[in-house]
Formats: structure tokens, sequence, C-alpha cells
């Protein structure tokens, strides 16, 4: 990697960040009701947890920034929270195809289901999200800090984004580049592809169901999962399909996907779920009960 005269990376002590909750009920109502251990509530719940932990790695900091004037972030608090950040993001998205999979195999294979979604299956599929979630980050992180910093130690964010560190740095930058690319090609184009195929399978089974309130009750079954993959993923795109021109644009679309959507999740599984709006309002009347 060339460099531009600026000091190497272990001189760089911390950044300057720019700047511009989730409640864990849901978690909680799936591993105390026991009417809601099946294997798509098994998934909900580490998607519960998953969107608890990466929203939690951004915003703590972020309040602090917006509150105070000195914002700033240590260099292995800025990797720390990069790690974290592209390790739970990328956990969800493997997540979200577990997910449609299951669906794949409720409708369209429903006679199989239980044989095909067996507990140690279910267990392997998180096991391996959690996996490719950890190597990526792994990745993700040494390739970003392993460059060389120039004067600038101001991130034009309210996270450490990759993006935007590489962007303050004096190196050679198509290694980087690579690996960005490779990560996407094989990391993230194929959770998409398997949601796609998924729901090409499922919509093509439900238009063969004669009864409308038979098609009507197949898409209720993953019409909450199609939400949060259309939320998730559509944030995505529209945070990196932004011109780099406009960082305030990126920043604000930011905020929804890492703390808005993982707010709606919940909401949006509880409120159009009924097994899970009965089990809340058990635990609801218990409380009440109490007091």
């Amino acid at each position: 990697m060339s460099d531009k005269g600026a000091g190497n990376h272990s001189d760089v002590t911390g950044f300057i960040l720019v700047g511009f909750r989730v409640r864990p009920d849901m978690m909680a109502i799936i591993v105390t009701d026991s009417q809601l251990n099946t294997p798509m509530y098994f998934f909900l719940g580490n998607l519960s947890f998953i969107d608890l932990s990466y929203s939690t790695v951004i915003a703590p900091q972020a309040m602090v920034n917006f509150l105070s004037e000195k914002k700033t972030v240590s260099f292995v608090g800025c990797a720390a929270q990069l790690f974290f950040f592209t390790f739970f993001i990328v956990t969800e998205g493997f997540i979200l195809a577990a997910m449609a999979y299951d669906r794949f195999i409720a409708i369209c294979n429903p006679l199989l289901y239980s044989v095909h979604m067996s507990r140690r299956l279910c267990s392997q599929l998180v096991a391996g999200s959690y996996l490719c979630g950890w190597l990526s980050s792994i990745l993700q992180v040494s390739i970003t800090f392993s460059v060389s910093f120039c004067a600038s130690r101001v991130i034009d964010h309210f996270y450490c984004d990759s993006y935007q560190i590489e962007k303050i740095s004096c190196s050679n930058l198509s290694v980087n580049k690579m690996v960005s690319l490779s990560l996407a090609a094989f990391i993230i184009l194929p959770t998409i592809v398997v949601i796609v195929v998924s729901y090409m399978y499922i919509v093509t089974t439900v238009l063969k169901i004669p009864s409308r309130e038979g098609r009507k009750k197949a898409f209720s079954t993953c019409s909450s999962h199609l939400g949060v993959v259309s939320l998730l993923y559509g944030t995505v795109s529209f945070v990196y399909l932004t011109p780099p021109s406009n960082p305030e644009l990126r920043k604000v679309a930011s905020v929804f996907y890492i703390l808005v959507t993982p707010m709606l999740n919940p909401l949006i599984y509880s409120l159009r779920n009924k097994d899970v709006k009965q089990a809340l309002g058990k635990i609801l009347w218990n409380k009440k009960a109490l007091y």
C-alpha cells in the first residue's frame, strides 16, 4: 500500500464523529411462552436479539455525541463499534434468509414441515448465521483499519462507518474495495437469492390454492417476514445508492435501518401475529394480577 506522507494507523488514538432504543419484550415473550416454541419463533427470537444488539452498538455513542460538544471516539472503540455492527447486520441477513426458507417449507411442503425444520437444522442455520457474521466482521474490520490515515481524524457520520473511515485514509484502497465486493458477492448476495427464490415458490404455490380465504391465510403467515425484509433491504439499498456528495441524506437514511427498523420489527411481528398478541396479553394479564 502506498502512503502519502501520513502517519501509520498505530499513531491514531481516536476519531471525531461529526454526528448528526429497542425493547426486548418480543424476545422475552418468545422465551417464556411455550406456545411459541416453533422454528419460526425460534428464528424470531434470534432476530429480536440481533435488532436489540446492533442498535445498542450504535445508539449510546450517537446520543452522547449528539448531546455533547466533544464528539470523539477512541480508535479501539471505533473498531469495536464497526466489528459488532457488521457482525449483527450480516447475521440478521442470514437469519432473514433462514426465515424465508422456513416459510417456503411451511407453505410449499406443509406435510413435511416438522421433518425438514427439525430443531437440529434450525440450530445449525442460526449457528451458521452467527458464524458468517463473525467472519464478515473480522474481514471488514481488519481491512478497514489496516490503512494509514491522513492528518484529518473527522469521520463525517454519527457512527464508525467503514466507507467514511476509508475516506480519511492516505493508502491505496484497491484491496479494501476488492474485499468489500467479495463480501457482497459471497455473503450478502446469497441471502438475497434465498429470500427471492423462496418467495417465488411461495407465490406460485399460494396462487394455486383455489379458495380466496385459503390464499389470504397462506399469505398472512409470511406477510410480517416480507415486511421486515422489505424494510431492512429497502433502507440499506437507499443508503448505499445515495450519492456520496449528499452525506447528510445518507446519515438520515442510516438512522432508519440502524435505529428505526429494529424498533419497528417487533411491532410488525406482534401486531400482525395472533399467537404473539395472545402471549403478550397473557403476560400483561399476569402482571396486572400481581398488582
